[in-house]
């Protein structure tokens, strides 16, 4: 292995990849810093979507980005009520309805999973934002932190093996 495959291997420090997640608009201005530096893969585990998360017109021209980014583009989401988001007109809903085939919506299906109060995304390169409590604006994230996003990423992946497409999104072939 050569000195240049060495540095490549390295992960940096995790302190030092840290985003501030302290209030509303850390938590927002974190969002939008970790979706502009992902590249091709995002997993977002929102129990319910209120208007000022993924739908500011930023947030959804990096989602518009990560999907229309070619060969490997998946954005996964888990929502536990997508028929309030879909009441309330948030405007991912079209944005996923016109990406359908990477922009995947799924509906925890068990009690257990509809009771997780977190929220949180994660990036393709180890980036994540995390809320304890999905309706307080305070959290942790984190550009670059592998080890810290791999429990999320199990568990995002057993939660979404457990739950079914979201129906109430899809777009109707008129």
């Amino acid at each position: 292995m050569s000195e240049r495959d060495d540095h490549a291997d390295a992960s940096p420090d995790p302190a030092a990849q840290r985003l501030p997640a302290g209030d509303r608009s850390e938590v927002a201005a974190a969002r939008l810093r970790l979706l502009s530096e992902a590249r091709r893969r995002i997993a977002i585990y929102q129990p319910t979507l209120a208007d000022d998360i993924y739908g500011s017109v930023a947030e959804l021209a990096e989602l518009r980005r990560l999907a229309t980014s070619g060969r490997g583009a998946e954005i996964r989401l888990l929502v536990h009520a997508p028929e309030d988001a879909l009441r309330d007109h948030h405007r991912l809903i079209a944005l996923a309805q016109r990406l359908s085939s990477v922009l995947l919506v799924r509906t925890p299906l068990e009690e257990t999973d509809l009771s997780y109060a977190s929220s949180y995304l994660l990036t393709d390169q180890g980036g994540y934002l995390f809320q304890p409590d999905a309706r307080r604006a305070e959290g942790r994230a984190a550009l670059a932190d592998r080890a810290s996003q791999a429990p999320l990423m199990q568990h995002f992946n057993e939660v979404w093996e457990r739950s079914a497409r979201a129906s109430a999104w899809s777009p109707l072939d008129l």
